[in-house]
C-alpha cells in the first residue's frame, strides 16, 4: 500500500537561493499520535494510507515520500525589533505543494524534522509539548474562523529532544497556503537583491493574488492587500482573545494566516497589557500591541518593496506610506465591526465605541473573564434574568448594572428580536477557546504519563467552540488560581 502525494513544486522552481535543498533527518521509531483525517481529505489524501506505518514514517521525516522535492526556506527577520539577515527554515522541511478540494494550493510540512544549512547550531528537532500546542490552537483557530495554518498530523520519533531536560521528540506535520513571511522579502532586500524582492513578489501575486497580475500598478496593489488582511487578521485576533507571543517580521504571514505557534496563548480575564511568552520581557508583543507590530512589520515589508513601486526613491516612499496608513482605518474598521457583532448590535450608531470601550475598561478593572463575559452576554440578551451570570464574573458586579443598563437601552432601539440577537451573538462569542490549563494539562498527560485521552477530548471540544456541549462545559470555565498560567514557552 503506497502513499502518494500529488506534488507539485513551484516554490522549489525558484532560483537555487530562496531555499536550501535538504531531506529529513530518519528517526528511531515513529509513532503517529493524530492524523486529521477530515483535512487530509480535504487535501486529496487518502487517510488510511497515511495512518500506515509507510504513512507514519513519511510523517515522521523517516521516509521521503515519492514526488517529493524536501528544502529549508530562506528567510531573514526582526526578532523584538532586532534585525537578523538570515534566519530561514531551522527545523522545517517543505515535501511539496498539493491542490486541496477547493481548488487552493496548500503547502504540506514537517516541522522538528531534523537539522537544516539555517539550523544555526540547533538540532532542527521538536518536543512532543510544542507540537500538542501548535496542533490544539492551530485546529481552534481554524474553527472558530481565523485565517491559519493547519495540522495535518503529530508523530512521536521515539527519540528524545534535550532542552532543560530530555523531552520525547515529535513532529508536526503543517499544511499552509504558502510559508512565505516577510522576512522572505527582507532576505533579499537585505542583500540588494532587487530581482530576488521581485521574483518573490511576482510569485505572491501568483499564489495568493492573481487578481493583481493585471492591475496596473501590480506591486502597489500587492502592498495594499498584503496591509488589508493583516489588519484583518489581528482584528479577529483581538476579537478572541488571542495574543501570538512572538510577532517577529518572520513570523508575519504574506498570505495573511496566523503562523508559527510558539508561546502563543488566549487571555483568561481581560488585560490589554497582557504578556505570557517568557521571551517577551519588555511586552512587545503584549495583547493590545499587536495592531500596532503588525504596521511596523508591514512597513518593513514596505521598505522592502521600494524599489519595485518606482524609480524615484522619495516618491516610492510616499507611495508606501500613503499605503500603509490604510492600516489603522482597515484595522479600526474590522475591530470595531466585530466588537458591534459580539454586542450584538445590528446597526451603526455614533456611541457603540465608547459602549464597547467601557464595557473592556470595565472588565479589566474588575477581572472579568474575556471569553465568559461575551458568551454570557449572548444569553442577557434574551433576557435580563440572565445578567446575574455575567455581572459575576466581575469583582464589582455594579461596574456590570451600570454598563448593562446603557447597553439594554441601545439595543432597545433596533427592530430586530431578542432570541435573533442571542443567535446572532453566540455566533462570534464562542463558548469554548484552548485556554493555557487546558492545554498544559493536555502537554502533561502526554510527556508524563503517555496518555493523549485529554489531548483527544480537547480537540473534541473545540471542534465546535460556538456550541455549548453540556457536557463538556468543565472546558468553558476559567481556571481557578492555582490552575492559571502565567508564561508559555517558545520550545525551541
Amino acid at each position: 500500500m503506497t502513499v502518494h502525494f500529488p506534488f507539485e513544486h513551484t516554490y522549489a522552481a525558484l532560483p537555487a537561493n530562496f531555499f536550501a535543498r535538504v531531506v529529513p533527518t530518519p528517526v528511531a521509531s515513529p509513532r503517529l499520535i493524530k492524523l486529521n483525517r477530515p483535512l487530509a481529505i480535504h487535501l486529496g489524501l487518502d487517510p488510511d494510507r497515511l495512518a500506515s506505518p509507510e504513512g507514519t514514517e513519511i510523517l515522521a521525516g523517516k521516509r521521503v515520500p515519492e514526488g517529493a522535492d524536501p528544502i529549508a526556506m530562506a528567510y531573514a527577520g526582526h526578532q523584538f525589533g532586532h534585525f537578523v539577515p538570515q534566519l530561514g527554515d531551522g527545523r522545517a522541511i517543505l515535501l511539496g505543494e498539493v491542490i486541496d478540494a477547493d481548488g487552493i494550493r496548500r503547502d504540506i510540512q514537517l516541522k522538528g524534522s531534523g537539522p537544516t544549512p539555517f539550523s544555526r547550531r540547533g538540532d532542527g528537532r521538536a518536543a512532543l509539548g510544542p507540537v500538542l500546542r501548535e496542533y490544539i490552537v492551530s485546529e481552534a483557530m481554524a474553527t472558530l474562523g481565523i485565517p491559519t495554518t493547519r495540522s495535518l498530523a503529530a508523530v512521536m520519533t521515539g527519540e528524545s529532544v534535550l532542552r532543560e531536560t530530555p523531552l520525547p521528540g515529535a513532529v508536526l506535520t503543517r499544511v499552509a497556503s504558502s510559508h512565505i513571511r516577510v522576512g522572505t522579502f527582507q532576505y533579499f532586500a537585505a542583500r540588494g537583491d532587487t530581482e530576488g524582492v521581485r521574483r518573490l513578489a511576482d510569485h505572491v501575486i501568483g499564489r495568493h493574488y492573481p487578481d493583481l497580475a493585471h492591475a496596473d500598478r501590480p506591486y502597489h496593489a500587492l502592498l495594499d492587500s498584503v496591509i488589508a488582511r493583516q489588519a484583518d487578521l489581528v482584528a479577529r485576533w483581538l476579537l478572541v482573545g488571542f495574543i501570538h507571543g512572538v510577532m517577529n517580521t518572520d513570523n508575519t504571514s504574506i498570505s495573511g494566516d496566523t503562523i508559527d505557534y510558539g508561546p502563543c496563548a488566549f487571555m483568561d480575564h481581560y488585560d490589554p497589557a497582557k504578556v505570557f511568552s517568557s521571551i517577551d520581557e519588555l511586552g512587545r508583543y503584549a495583547y493590545a500591541n499587536q495592531p500596532r507590530i503588525a504596521l511596523w512589520n508591514l512597513t518593513r515589508l514596505a521598505e522592502c518593496l521600494l524599489p519595485l513601486l518606482g524609480d524615484e526613491q522619495d516618491k516610492a516612499i510616499e507611495e508606501a506610506q500613503s499605503a500603509l496608513g490604510n492600516f489603522v482605518e482597515t484595522f479600526d474598521a474590522a475591530y470595531q465591526a466585530g466588537l458591534r457583532n459580539k454586542l450584538g448590535l445590528f446597526t451603526v450608531c455614533d456611541d457603540d465605541r465608547a459602549l464597547a470601550q467601557d464595557l473592556l475598561d470595565a472588565m479589566a478593572k474588575n477581572q472579568a473573564d474575556f471569553t465568559l463575559t461575551f458568551r454570557r452576554l449572548s444569553d442577557a440578551a434574551l433576557t435580563s434574568a440572565d445578567d446575574g451570570r455575567v455581572r459575576e464574573l466581575f469583582a464589582d458586579p455594579n461596574a456590570y448594572d451600570e454598563w448593562a443598563g446603557r447597553w439594554r437601552q441601545r439595543i432597545a432601539g433596533e427592530p430586530q428580536d431578542p432570541a435573533a440577537r442571542q443567535t446572532a451573538m453566540r455566533s462570534v462569542n464562542p463558548a469554548f477557546i484552548p485556554r493555557n490549563h487546558l492545554i498544559e494539562a493536555v502537554i502533561e498527560a502526554a510527556v508524563n504519563r503517555d496518555d493523549f485521552a485529554p489531548f483527544e477530548e480537547l480537540l473534541t471540544v473545540l471542534s465546535k467552540p460556538y456550541e455549548d456541549q453540556p457536557e463538556f462545559a468543565r472546558y468553558a470555565q476559567a481556571p481557578e488560581p492555582h490552575q492559571r498560567v502565567l508564561r508559555t514557552f517558545c520550545g525551541t
